[in-house]
């Protein structure tokens, strides 16, 4: 066995239309993708809002706080009156310091730049398109709600005005899927026969089912939308989609707790499988892509507990940086799960870069997002 730490990542897309073109020369050059900045300028700091706490990543503030460099965060919007479905309570220690405003208030701040908006899912999109309409940067929380046609709005509104959307599917910063990415693009595993995804986990109680239970999705329409970001950048469109929808023994009347849904491709299929009822399911989380030449596998998804995150891949043949056989692939410590998105997101505002995500990759894996939680019948 080969021990090889993998230190740069491209972060290159294996479809040529997920990638914007002007990214393709530089991607190599740069940690996670992301050209540097240059190191002799010190960068112009964002004046920057967080729109809502109610989400289950709204401590995602707690990073932007950190990166004085990039962020002046100016205010904090309480939504906790929405009538939105949302679980538990909220956690108000990442928000200490910080002004407490109303919507309007933000808005009239002067040199406003960019907007984080952290509401309860179902109030995701509706803020976002009142803040595309302000003329801001966005960068907004998952997933993308449970129709198509606001989100294509949002998506249009962006592009038209020139505006930065970056939704937080938090897989697109993480240098292990990134490594995958990378390796489809080379052809290290050949052609991709099967992709196999977890996303469960185990803090299934009453309180979350209840929760789930406001969407006809379930968890896949809560979870799932991660893995299809990257399986979609893996293997672009399906042919067919897939969506079973089941529920545990004694779960909460209606609520669909135990998902699977199977994307098909001419060649491939992509599985994903999300239960909050998993023993030990959030650490034991995996991703496996097979094909005919090689296979990358890897669980758990992340760690940030001070220990290297780390994959196997395997190999039929040897390339330029890896021999035939099997290699454990080791990264640098991560601190945060936010960092790298929040990072791009400060230079994509400061127009220092153009998304490595388009629109178009963003409204496909909606598309497909909704077909594998049985909210639409995919149609190609």
């Amino acid at each position: 066995m080969k021990r090889r730490e993998f230190i740069r990542s491209s972060g290159a897309q294996a479809s040529a239309w997920v990638l914007a073109p002007a990214l393709l020369a530089k991607a190599a050059s740069s940690d996670e993708g992301i050209p540097d900045n240059d190191a002799s300028a010190a960068p112009r700091r964002i004046k920057i809002g967080q729109i809502g706490i109610c989400h289950e990543h709204a401590n995602r503030i707690s990073t932007l706080r950190k990166f004085t460099d990039d962020y002046e965060v100016v205010g904090v919007v309480d939504d906790r009156d929405s009538k939105a479905a949302r679980y538990g309570g909220t956690n108000l220690k990442p928000f200490e310091g910080l002004p407490w405003m109303s919507e309007e208030e933000l808005f009239q701040v002067p040199g406003l730049e960019a907007v984080l908006i952290e509401t309860a899912n179902g109030d995701l999109v509706p803020t976002a398109l009142r803040c595309m309409e302000r003329g801001l940067a966005i960068a907004m929380d998952k997933p993308g709600g449970e129709e198509f046609a606001p989100f294509q709005k949002l998506l249009d509104g962006c592009e038209s005005r020139g505006l930065p959307f970056q939704i937080g599917y938090m897989f697109r910063g993480n240098p292990a899927f990134q490594f995958c990415q990378e390796a489809v693009k080379k052809g290290w595993l050949g052609e991709v026969f099967e992709i196999q995804a977890d996303m469960s986990h185990d803090y299934g109680n009453e309180r979350y089912q209840h929760y789930l239970s406001a969407y006809a999705g379930g968890v896949m329409y809560n979870l799932g939308c991660h893995h299809i970001d990257i399986i979609v950048s893996l293997l672009g469109s399906p042919r067919d989609v897939v969506s079973f929808l089941g529920t545990t023994t004694g779960a909460v009347d209606g609520v669909k707790n135990n998902c699977l849904a199977v994307l098909e491709y001419p060649h491939a299929r992509a599985m994903i499988h999300v239960c909050d009822e998993e023993p030990g399911g959030l650490a034991k989380r995996r991703f496996k892509i097979s094909g005919d030449k090689g296979r990358i596998e890897f669980s758990p998804l992340e760690r940030f507990d001070g220990a290297p995150l780390a994959l196997q891949l395997h190999l039929k043949e040897g390339n330029d940086s890896y021999e035939a056989g099997t290699h454990l692939v080791e990264f640098e410590i991560t601190e945060g799960r936010y960092d790298a998105q929040l990072r791009e997101f400060a230079r994509l505002v400061r127009k220092e870069t153009e998304s490595r995500y388009t629109p178009a990759h963003d409204a496909l894996v909606q598309k497909v997002h909704l077909a594998a939680s049985g909210y639409t019948r995919w149609s190609g």
